[in-house]
């Protein structure tokens, strides 16, 4: 955090002080850049799990650099109020910061993104309300210049007592943290954001929906060239009818709804626990099959909640739940000794990854490698034949997921060689794989270091760490 922090100071000093007062941005053409206004948040641009840039508008952003020929510049700010005001002064070509179209702002807006649906949240332990009157004599956290925050202006003259919390500078993921922190009683959000907020903190909750609903878009200055205007019609219209759009929706919020709060508080409850006992395992194997150790851990957990003696009533034993042919087929003597269970998991896990076609590509790759270690190979690739019947793409885990649960059915499971196969359970195997390993993204480091001492105290002797394997870490 503190080297991001750095990052959008020096980001705004930068911008401005290239540029003399009065002067215009070049444009992006003879600049040879695509300077964008964003900020930090868990939909515009986040810090992954490698310790690069993503999220829903940075990569769409780096789509369109492609597309125009140029490289983008990311102008990280703090707020999207100052994001908006770097596109008055001229010194960004556009924002992309979360932000929702709203003409009155002195500024031209791209074609909607997505809608964004606002709700009232709270925490679970404090108040409960079911209309705004409920509201009165509390206090509520929003983001300056927001439709909420306009909403709320509206609001307190009808409901007495009721307070407004600005956002100091993370915006709603800042306010939602605040809210979890018993700090603020409520505070209205984008509901996606809540839904990712949701996974960290399960004592969020949605106290209200708040009725408002608005169009995120792109914040070009008034006198924008028609060439770039046009050039970002063209973009998002193409977007919409290629799949683009729809896929990097997909790989940011198509999972956040899978668990609830209990099985999110147990989750996190089992991560201060159990986890620490056998992470130095998990890096050890991640290491040895290049893997990222938290897709691992989470994949463990999926399968037995970190429990070594865990058995499952078709024969699964095991940290890592595997078949005694399975077992045997990796070297596996005792499914029941965590340290064998987790290294055969891994190595299964790699191989899987690794007989995926070469089209398939990250984060895709590691999500149908995980259906795979449920459903098996086999029947992942009798999915494939039956969404190339389809025309859907086999190698896009959004078009799987919804291929997968079809193997189950008799006219379709009569296809494949493998036969009939449980593919709507490889499908919430996945999804909630997929959001345990971000929850450990955000609460744990890439490649923590491991010491001979917390080696041996998790129970590994021989087998040293085979060392230069660069992990294949998937994105969020």
């Amino acid at each position: 955090m503190l080297r991001l922090a750095v990052a959008m100071l020096l980001a705004w000093l930068l911008t401005a002080c290239e540029r003399a007062p009065g002067a215009r941005l070049l444009d992006y053409q003879e600049l040879g850049e695509l300077r964008v206004a964003t900020r930090q948040d868990a939909g515009s641009l986040r810090i992954g799990p490698d310790g690069a840039p993503e999220g829903f508008e940075h990569d769409l952003l780096l789509a369109l650099g492609e597309r125009l020929g140029v490289p983008v510049r990311f102008e990280i700010l703090p707020t999207s109020a100052s994001a908006l005001k770097a596109v008055e002064l001229g010194n960004v070509h556009f924002a992309a910061a979360g932000l929702v179209r709203n003409d009155a702002k002195p500024v031209r807006w791209s074609p909607p993104l997505r809608i964004v649906d606002y709700v009232l949240v709270g925490n679970a332990g404090g108040n409960r309300v079911s209309d705004e009157t409920g509201l009165a004599g509390h206090r509520i956290g929003v983001r300056r210049g927001s439709v909420p925050a306009v909403e709320l202006e509206h609001m307190k003259r009808r409901v007495p007592g009721l307070h407004v919390a600005f956002a100091r500078i993370g915006g709603e993921t800042e306010l939602l943290e605040r809210v979890a922190r018993g700090e603020l009683e409520f505070a209205a959000a984008d509901r996606l954001t809540y839904q990712m907020m949701n996974r960290y903190h399960p004592e969020l909750q949605i106290a209200m929906p708040l009725d408002l609903r608005a169009e995120m878009a792109w914040a070009l200055p008034r006198d924008a060239s028609d060439r770039l205007a046009r050039a970002i019609e063209d973009f998002v219209a193409d977007a919409r009818t290629s799949g683009l759009l729809e896929r990097i929706t997909e790989r940011y919020f198509g999972h956040v709804q899978r668990l609830d709060e209990q099985r999110i508080s147990a989750f996190l409850a089992r991560a201060q626990t159990r986890l620490p006992k056998y992470r130095p395992l998990f890096v050890e194997a991640a290491r040895q099959y290049g893997l990222d150790w938290r897709l691992l851990a989470a994949v463990a957990y999926q399968e037995s909640q970190w429990d070594p003696t865990a058995t499952s009533y078709t024969g699964v034993r095991g940290m890592m739940m595997l078949t005694n042919e399975t077992a045997s087929r990796l070297g596996v003597e005792n499914r029941l000794d965590a340290r064998e269970s987790i290294m055969g998991g891994a190595r299964y896990l790699a191989m899987l990854r690794d007989e995926l076609p070469p089209e398939v590509d990250e984060p895709d790759r590691s999500w149908m490698a995980v259906a795979a270690y449920n459903v098996g190979m086999g029947h992942l690739r009798g999915a494939g034949a039956i969404a190339r019947s389809l025309s859907k793409d086999d190698t896009s885990w959004k078009d799987m997921k919804n291929v997968l649960p079809l193997i189950a059915q008799p006219a379709y499971a009569a296809r494949l060689s493998a036969g009939r196969g449980r593919g709507g359970e490889a499908v919430v195997m996945a999804e909630s794989v997929r959001n345990y390993y971000e929850i450990l993204a955000r609460l744990e480091p890439a490649e923590p270091l491991v010491s001979d001492d917390s080696l041996e105290a998790a129970g590994v002797t021989g087998s040293p760490v085979r060392q230069g394997v660069s992990a294949s870490t998937p994105p969020m």
